[in-house]
Parts: C-alpha cells; structure tokens; sequence
C-alpha cells in the first residue's frame, strides 16, 4: 500500500497537510504515516532530565496524534500510523522514507505569512530533485472546501 508520509509538528501548516493527506490516502486507497520528530536539542542535558525530557515529549506527541488520528478514522476511514524519530528533521525525514520502501509522497504544508514557507519546505525543496520521493506542498491558506475538491 502507498503511503502519504506527513510530518506533524507545532506549526500551523501542519495542520493542512495532515488534512490533505487523509484525504487524499481516503481517495486512492493508501495510508497515512504521520512522523513527529524530537530535535536533538530538546534531550542535550543530565541524563535523568535528557529522559524525562525525551518522555514528555514522547507523551505530548502521542496526545497530539490522537487527535489527528481520531478524526482521520471518523471521517475518511484512515487509520494512520506514528512515527517518532529523534534527530535532525531533515535527516530524520530522509531516513524514514529510506527505511519504509511503502512510502510515496511526502505531504509538507507551507506557511502562509511573511516569513516564508517554512523550514522543512525550504529545505527539502532546494533538493527536490534528488528526493527518492515525490514532494507535495499543500498551501497554509488553502481552504477546507477547495482541499477536498482538490484531494
């Protein structure tokens, strides 16, 4: 089975992609990974605060999750997948598509204000074309409606 891999983070355009992926994995018959990443240094303290530090993070992403999760399984009948990776986010993302051969796309939203599309998109744009992965960029101020004519 194809799967959107969608990176869920604390930004708004998240959000989107997350929504954009459901429903495109509804409409073809593929699956959803959704990859949080904890960044190295979130956890670079004495070890006894390094893990409690790396567990809340670990329990903050999988409340976050279950959000996304509830409504992805109500309303399109999509059961995705969580994947929590520490490290680089780049790398991280890199590596997963690496390791899991069912992914097919990755789903990235891009911010809608001044200051850019955001990191990941930057990024990972600037070497698209060695990507071993089709990227698609949702827009951060695409609306519920146009999506799901869209998607």
């Amino acid at each position: 089975m194809r799967k959107f891999l969608v990176v869920l983070d604390d930004s708004r355009e998240c959000l989107n992609a997350i929504r954009f992926a459901a429903l495109r994995a509804a409409h073809t018959g593929g699956g959803v990974q959704i990859l949080s990443i904890i960044p190295p240094e979130e956890y670079q303290h004495w070890l006894g605060v390094a893990d409690l530090m790396r567990a809340e993070a670990r329990e903050r992403i999988e409340a976050h999750f279950e959000v996304f999760a509830k409504w992805m399984r109500d309303r399109q009948g999509i059961d995705p997948e969580l994947v929590i990776r520490e490290g680089e986010p780049v790398d991280e993302i890199l590596g997963q598509i690496r390791d899991d051969e069912e992914i097919g796309i990755l789903v990235l939203g891009a911010g809608a204000d001044r200051s850019g599309p955001g990191p990941l998109v930057t990024q990972l744009s600037r070497n698209s074309g060695s990507l071993p992965v089709p990227i698609t960029i949702v827009p951060g101020g695409l609306s519920k409606e146009r999506m799901e004519a869209i998607a």
